[in-house]
């Protein structure tokens, strides 16, 4: 007679072999591929970064885990020369809409956009300092902002809107270049992220996010990968999309017209925070010439500025020294430059394009 525990034994061994047999076929690292992060909404924004598990340790390699999907406009806002590594993530079963070539994608609660701003070759050192991360995170419909300050030992950062200055010098291309970056307050994030009143995302549009990126070695288009993630619902076949304004083998009034777009355009709109100027700098309005400024009267006076000759226009066709634009991008100085928020530093070579093109123009203003 067989002993009771024998059967039990041979009960739990059949149970065992059957489980296991329901998992053959399963890759193990599909059955282990959950996102780590941490997302509570409720207690958003943490105290440090790494509470929020985007990136494998050590925090400063910005290693994304899994979920987090690195991503790269087209054209870049320009910020002091620094640059930046931007990275997305979204809850489980939720996905971002399409709303229009030149709209923000419409992004389900939970969502975290996620922008780390640093240098390389910084000196004495040489080395790549990180000096803020900022989040964006979208709870009961609307953006939070949540700005992070790495410390000296670039080993973590610290939840900080108070802003500040962090002085950085750093080589690139050979010189040597210096600048007392800042750090925005929290205040001052809305100033950009507005429309009528309600922040928003910038550079999460169809037309800045319709190119290729390299994931792990495979190329794809950034918006093709975000629906294959299940981060994107769909997308039409065609979108009106600006191209790199760093990239001279481009049409050249499509350089500026994309440079506008992602460094002016969130100011320079119906419903942003320089709404009362004329100028719309949206990439799809911009094919009209006089919203771009050609031949439109400045609605100030510009006279007393330090350094400025005789501009009649915003811009003055053939002349980029007659047109408010070149001065305005030609000066650090808070009250008269442009962007308003952003930079301390002239963007160089934004400069020199935007004064080729006002100079290969030939409209009659009169």
């Amino acid at each position: 007679m067989t002993h009771p525990f024998y059967g039990i034994l041979w009960i739990f061994l059949i149970l065992l072999q059957s489980c296991s047999s329901d998992n053959e076929g399963i890759p193990e690292e599909e059955a282990e591929e959950v996102s780590p992060v941490v997302m509570d909404l409720d207690a958003v924004p943490y105290p440090k970064l790494s509470d929020y598990h985007f990136f494998k340790l050590p925090l400063s390699d910005l290693e994304p885990v899994y979920g987090v999907l690195p991503y790269e406009p087209i054209s870049s806002l320009f910020s002091d020369y620094a640059k930046k590594k931007r990275f997305v993530w979204m809850p489980e079963n939720v996905s971002a809409s399409f709303d229009g070539d030149a709209k923000t994608l419409n992004f389900p609660n939970g969502t975290a956009l996620i922008k780390n701003f640093y240098y390389e070759k910084v000196q004495p050192g040489n080395l790549t300092q990180i000096l803020e991360t900022r989040l964006m995170i979208k709870i009961a419909g609307e953006w939070i902002f949540a700005n992070y300050v790495w410390n000296e030992d670039q080993t973590e950062a610290f939840y900080n809107m108070d802003g500040g200055f962090v002085p950085v010098i750093w080589s690139e291309n050979g010189q040597t270049k210096e600048v007392n970056y800042r750090i925005p307050h929290g205040a001052e994030c809305v100033t950009c992220h507005n429309s009528s009143e309600i922040p928003l995302p910038i550079g999460t549009k169809p037309q800045h996010l319709n190119k290729n990126y390299t994931y792990d070695g495979e190329t794809k288009n950034q918006l093709a990968k975000w629906k294959e993630f299940g981060y994107l619902t769909d997308f039409p076949n065609q979108i009106n999309t600006l191209v790199d304004y760093h990239d001279e083998n481009q049409d050249l009034e499509l350089r500026v017209r994309s440079y506008l777009d992602i460094n002016c355009a969130h100011c320079h709109s119906d419903n942003g925070f320089c709404n009362y100027r004329y100028m719309r700098f949206g990439f799809e309005r911009t094919h009209e010439h006089d919203k771009m400024g050609i031949c439109i009267t400045p609605d100030e006076d510009i006279t007393h500025w330090p350094e400025v000759g005789e501009p009649t226009h915003i811009i003055y066709p053939g002349d980029h020294e007659k047109s408010v634009i070149y001065y305005r991008l030609n000066t650090v100085e808070e009250s008269y430059r442009m962007p308003l928020r952003g930079r301390t530093l002239i963007h160089d070579e934004a400069v020199e394009m935007i004064s080729e093109w006002i100079d290969s123009q030939v409209e009659n203003c009169e």
